[in-house]
């Protein structure tokens, strides 16, 4: 990754997580070298495998703020919103009815902001 990709994506970060003005750079450039750069671009598991995982692990975890952000990754990392559905539904056994039902929540709003526009 350049310097140039790498500060793009550090904006990127830092323009999608709330992060206090004290340390974003600190942490979005964390977040980028750990988790973007480190985890996300290591060999074995594509990008849209990885988004499936991750909106899985989100869902089960209950963590709306952050599948939101995955589910628009997972989007353009070549997921459908069926798939999408599918995961969170999966979801439902194994990580508990609520956690789906707040997944398929936070879901209709991605998918019904982005037909908006």
């Amino acid at each position: 990754m350049s310097d140039e990709e790498r500060q793009q994506l550090i904006d990127q970060i830092a323009g999608s997580l709330p992060i206090p003005k004290e340390i974003e750079a600190e942490f979005a450039g964390f977040t980028a070298d750990t988790v973007m750069n480190g985890l996300w671009n290591r060999d074995g598991l594509a990008p849209r495998e990885r988004s499936l995982i991750t909106i899985a692990a989100l869902t089960a975890l209950d963590r709306p703020h952050e599948l939101e952000i995955h589910i628009g990754l997972g989007l353009r990392n070549g997921l459908d919103r069926k798939e999408i559905c599918e995961v969170i539904m999966h979801m439902a056994v194994y990580g508990g009815w609520p956690v789906a039902v707040e997944g398929m929540r936070t879901a209709k709003r991605i998918f019904e902001a982005s037909d908006a526009g």
